[in-house]
């Protein structure tokens, strides 16, 4: 199993793609997921509810009220054509004259059919939508004298009144909707803007940020959701500096009796027994430097000392101190401008990790300034990948193999340098260990 350490900042395995410029501004908002439009979407919503049902409500009393003048109307015309059939002058002038009223037989049946079941000899009235081409009427009947008398008054007018307000008012809907609905979208704006201001705190206290906050004011819910966030990292940064201070304390307190422990080792005289203490010895004294490198890259004092290094000799030399069987291909005459105790710090632990967690070939290629160190083993753990290195954990059967520093080391070395350190695994099978590091601007230098 290969050796997972903890995540640190400005390496790839821990960081998440930037949000942030026009390019991330047009995906959120043509995000269709996006909360501003499922806001807006409500919002839109409603306002269509509401839009319908006052455009139900008038257009009913619009067109109730039209049906109570078209019937008045009709009622005015049938006793204007009773007076006259009658032989005498009708009690008020009419205001128009009706378009026809019929007599007897001539009566729709149904208005006939209406009058008869009428429980009095009231006049009735009935809105005629049979002929659409023709428009609608109003008839009205009434018995004179035992003689059916009709008269029909149009209604045309009424009804393209109604149209056209029904028409208004969807108009008036839409325009509605083109001002509500941007509007919308800029209050949520406003809304999400501090959403994600506490969610980009929450992203930079992962990567390793811990003096990340809010700092949020106000007394609403997303305040409150800002207050929980950064309580949440005074606690994790308080833990967290306890236990890089409890890492350091106890890396010092080893350093005085294990100096003793080294001295007495050499002291003993040879034998196989000797070999062995002398070798557990240099174990824990590796361990403890290890500690101690953690502590101070925990603490952030660590300052790179850059200069133009050429990469592929480095690099070479690296490997040769491993005293380990590692394949090295360098293209070109590579150049950077980095620490290179520091990088030849980060080459070592990769490729000791490489041999130890892998399979060979090892084989570390070195292009520009990106060093690449890839193994044939079984690849790391998808734990790792997704979580990055942890330190004190190898997930190894037995606890023997590794401490789970080295990556944790390789990391941290990498952002004091400002590199970035990416772990993947490959097809078929392997594990690839990416070094990126900052550009030589005048490569000729060296």
């Amino acid at each position: 199993m290969r050796q997972t350490t903890g995540p640190v900042p400005g390496t790839h395995a821990d960081r998440t793609p930037s949000e942030d410029g026009p390019c991330g501004a047009l995906r959120r908002l043509a995000d269709p997921r996006s909360l501003r439009w499922k806001i807006a979407a409500g919002v839109a919503a409603a306002a269509c509810a509401m839009a319908l049902g006052i455009g139900v409500l008038v257009h009913r009393t619009t067109e109730a009220r039209s049906m109570n003048i078209g019937r008045a109307h009709a009622v005015s015309e049938l006793e204007s054509a009773e007076a006259e059939f009658r032989g005498a002058q009708p009690a008020r002038p009419s205001p128009s004259a009706p378009s026809i009223y019929l007599i007897g037989d001539d009566v729709p049946d149904h208005l006939r059919h209406r009058l008869d079941a009428a429980p009095t000899s009231a006049p009735v009235t009935w809105y005629d939508t049979r002929k659409p081409a023709q428009g609608p009427r109003m008839w009205a009947a009434d018995r004179v004298d035992g003689t059916v008398l009709a008269v029909w008054v149009d209604m045309g007018s009424e009804l393209r009144s109604i149209q056209a307000l029904d028409r208004h008012m969807r108009y008036a809907a839409l325009a509605m909707l083109a001002v509500v609905v941007p509007l919308t979208v800029l209050a949520a704006e406003l809304v999400l803007r501090r959403l994600r201001r506490v969610a980009g705190t929450a992203r930079r206290i992962k990567r390793g940020d811990l003096d990340a906050r809010t700092r949020s004011r106000g007394h609403d819910e997303i305040s409150e959701i800002s207050s929980a966030v950064d309580l949440m990292a005074d606690a994790l940064q308080d833990r967290l500096r306890s236990e890089q201070r409890f890492t350091a304390d106890v890396a010092h307190e080893l350093r005085t009796p294990l100096a003793g422990l080294v001295t007495s080792a050499s002291l003993l005289p040879e034998s196989e027994a000797t070999g062995l203490v002398r070798d557990r010895v240099q174990v824990l004294r590796a361990l403890v430097d290890d500690l101690l490198e953690i502590s101070r890259l925990d603490a952030g004092v660590e300052q790179a000392d850059a200069q133009a290094v050429p990469l592929g000799e480095l690099v070479a030399e690296s490997v040769r101190r491993t005293g380990l069987e590692t394949r090295v291909t360098v293209t070109g005459h590579p150049v950077a401008e980095t620490d290179p105790r520091r990088l030849d710090r980060i080459v070592t632990n990769l490729i000791l990790n490489a041999h130890r967690h892998g399979a060979t070939p090892v084989e570390v290629t070195v292009e520009g300034t990106t060093i690449v160190v890839r193994d044939h083993g079984p690849g790391f753990s998808p734990d790792l990948l997704a979580h990055g290195p942890q330190r004190f954990r190898t997930e190894a059967a037995e606890r023997g193999h590794g401490h789970g520093l080295g990556l944790t080391i390789a990391l941290g070395q990498a952002h004091v340098i400002g590199a970035h350190l990416n772990l993947a695994n490959t097809t078929p099978y392997g594990a690839v260990a990416t070094l990126e590091l900052p550009r030589q601007a005048d490569p000729s230098a060296v």
